[in-house]
């Protein structure tokens, strides 16, 4: 059976196995009635307040570790355990709904391990028939992080609306999901095949690009941004004003029926008699369903699945924390039954822990190459994705008062995949009482010199051009690979150059003596040599890589190729006016006001003179000068062509540059006068959402390869 590409937290699972094994020679009865009890407590903050204080890893956690100890002293079991519940208690703020079908929880399984012991329990309960066995086929779907909801229809018509509750009692939320414009009021199904009533379940989620232009509206608003989108479609829908609701756009996927009465559809033989029929017939009714969802014919196949659906989980626009498996005969769901809290037919096969809560140890302040002030979290290293996240970045002073952190705060740590690792926030209920506000710093941690924050802007500036952080980091990003490409000059390197003596500026890279090289820690006659050659090879990598190296603010790859498609050199370029560059495509007022001023510091203009001695060119590499009238137009003029994932053919900045060449434009964002995206492997998933949602066309590496030659679509 094939392993999904990741497994479980490794270390996290040890330590919990080592925490259960200790607690079950001491005190096992006090041990579990303290997971009881902090169960209890975090199920309502998830479930009654949308306020989770731990991350969902970390709630699992507890109740397997509870459903272990329990397992081993059943004289301490109890129908009342969370491990024998679902849910918590529906809020007092809406009408108790109840359910006329109960609507379970489902049991975990963390590994393959797990799901072939889930497998072979199912071929146990199953071995006596074995035309039952022989039916044995399972439908898999990704399991949405959203808010599981009932939705009754009598002859049609959507009567009710109500969320899972504790399973038997749910809260009436009718008024908001009327406000969900992709849940039907009326089916859809002919008349003559309308049940008396039609029990429809499924998952109220928030889209990953809906998530986050309301949380760019929160913070516009000056409003602390929302933690994740399961919470944010959580509290959407269970505001008292429905007009809230209805001002977030909140999709559903339906993914089970419950109760029917009346009608063809209660026919034993009939479409519902299998899910993948029943999710058929939920489509035909006017349900949106996961298109994502496969039926499988044995557990290699699930395992299949599984791995496919962890390596490309954030290739959604919705977030998913696992795969529910489900049993496809409906005959045999209802032979194996349930427990008192989970199907026995079903299982949800959980994905390794992208959120974990830890320690916020201290806030502190980078400085960056163009003298901004960064500050960041210093955390208690904690597994968070498979890799261990000690720092990750606090962005700006805004950003710190806006999600209100404090030094020794519990926090909420975030790392999708191979995104930088974020702070969501903190654990209010475990903040120390002694934590007080942070403050930004006066003076940089570099130099001790002043921090100034600009007017209207969020960002904070050590205005000292001669702060050793800036000087760094300003040296090592001239050796980055998306600059100047010099293998073998990373940050440390530089800064061993730096404290050497044998450097002070970017320029000073040129004179670099092969003796004094290789006398240096670490270094050799070979490695001198080889950074030698890769610093000479550098004087040849064109005007746009310079631009790029040489730290203007604002001055990125794409727009360090608008200004050399639209100047003829670095020269030209110094002596540009800001009314000058404010015409060329894709450069404001800002950009333009940011290169006029880095030519206009005495400090930079020395550096470029001893880049010029140095033999570096200055040369525009895509200086297009301005055609005859009669020229043929170029074939992407005017057009915008957005580009997301990786690109076989292309990096990024050569994808970007080809367009610029042929008169195109190549913004960040999907809009409304977006031309066309092209989709490489892993794209952006709200890149991809805009582009549906607006009808852009969507274009393949071969396709753009065709738009570049042509101009026109394939």
């Amino acid at each position: 059976m094939p392993e999904p590409t990741a497994g479980p937290d490794q270390p996290f699972v040890e330590a919990l196995a080592a925490r259960t094994a200790n607690a079950a020679t001491t005190d096992p009865a006090g041990r579990i009635a303290e997971l009881r009890r902090q169960i209890a407590y975090h199920s309502a903050r998830y479930h009654q307040d949308d306020a989770p204080e731990i991350a969902d890893s970390e709630y699992d956690a507890l109740v397997r570790e509870l459903a272990r100890l329990e397992a081993a002293h059943l004289e301490l079991a109890s129908a009342t355990s969370p491990t024998a519940t679902v849910g918590a208690p529906p809020s007092p703020a809406f009408a108790p709904v109840q359910h006329a079908v109960r609507m379970l929880s489902l049991d975990n399984v963390f590994s393959v391990e797990e799901l072939t012991a889930w497998g072979a329990r199912l071929e146990r309960l199953l071995a006596a028939d074995r035309e039952a066995a022989s039916k044995v086929a399972f439908v898999c779907e990704p399991k949405i992080d959203g808010l599981a909801m009932s939705l009754r229809y009598e002859h049609g018509v959507l009567v009710r609306a109500a969320t899972r509750g504790d399973g038997a009692t749910g809260e009436d939320v009718t008024a908001n999901v009327r406000t969900i414009g992709v849940i039907p009021r009326q089916l859809t199904l002919p008349v003559d095949e309308l049940p008396e009533v039609f029990e429809v379940r499924g998952e109220v989620y928030l889209p990953l690009a809906a998530f986050e232009e309301l949380n760019r509206r929160q913070l516009e608003a000056g409003l602390r941004p929302f933690a994740n989108p399961r919470n944010s479609a959580a509290g959407s829908l269970r505001q008292k004003d429905p007009g809230v609701t209805a001002s977030r756009p909140l999709a559903f996927f339906a993914y089970q029926v419950g109760e029917v009465r009346g009608g063809p559809l209660t026919d034993p033989d009939g479409p519902l008699a299998h899910q993948s029929g029943a999710l058929e017939e939920l489509a035909r009714a006017g349900f949106p369903v996961n298109p994502k969802i496969r039926r499988e014919e044995d557990l290699d196949g699930v395992a299949r699945y599984c791995a496919e659906a962890l390596a490309h989980r954030h290739d959604l626009d919705y977030e998913i924390d696992g795969v529910v498996v489900k049993l496809d005969d409906v005959a045999l769901q209802r032979r194996l039954g349930a427990t008192s809290h989970a199907p026995r037919w079903a299982v949800a096969y959980k994905f390794p822990p992208e959120e974990r809560t830890t320690l916020l140890n201290q806030i502190l302040v980078s400085i960056g190459r163009t003298g901004r002030a960064t500050p960041f979290a210093a955390l208690e290293p904690v597994v968070v994705a498979g890799s261990t996240v000690g720092l990750a970045s606090l962005h700006n002073e805004d950003q710190v008062a806006l999600k209100d952190l404090r030094e020794g705060d519990t926090v909420i740590v975030r790392k999708a995949g191979d995104v930088i690792p974020e702070v969501v926030g903190p654990v209010l209920a475990a903040r120390p009482r002694d934590a007080a506000p942070w403050r930004f710093p006066a003076t940089c941690p570099g130099c001790g010199g002043p921090l100034v924050r600009l007017e209207g802007e969020s960002d904070t500036f050590c205005i000292n051009v001669d702060c050793p952080a800036q000087q760094l980091q300003r040296i090592a990003h001239f050796a980055a690979r998306s600059a100047m490409d010099i293998e073998g000059l990373g940050e440390m390197r530089a800064g061993q150059l730096i404290g050497a003596g044998l450097i002070h500026d970017v320029a000073d890279l040129y004179g670099l003596d092969l003796e004094a090289l290789a006398a240096l820690e670490g270094f050799g006659e070979v490695s001198a040599r080889n950074l030698l050659a890769g610093i000479n090879a550098s004087r040849e990598r064109g005007m746009t890589r310079l631009l790029v190296a040489l730290s203007i603010r604002h001055v990125g790859p794409t727009i360090a190729a608008a200004l050399a498609a639209a100047l003829a050199d670095l020269d030209a370029l110094a002596a540009a006016s800001e009314e000058q560059l404010s015409t060329v495509d894709q450069v404001g007022g800002t950009i333009a006001a940011s290169v006029v001023a880095f030519f206009s510091s005495e400090r930079n203009r020395q550096v470029i003179e001893k880049l010029r001695t140095a033999g570096v060119a200055f040369g525009s590499d895509r200086y297009q000068p301005p055609s005859a009238e009669d020229a043929p137009p170029l074939p992407l003029a005017g057009r915008a062509v957005v580009v997301t994932g990786t690109l076989e053919g292309f990096t990024r900045e050569e994808a970007q540059a080809a367009i610029l060449e042929r008169g195109g434009k190549s913004p960040g964002s999907v809009s409304a006068k977006t031309f066309a995206v092209v989709v490489g492997a892993e794209p952006g998933a709200a890149k991809l959402s805009k582009a549906a949602q607006l009808g852009i066309p969507i274009l393949d590496e071969a396709a753009f390869g065709h738009l570049l030659e042509t101009g026109e679509l394939d």
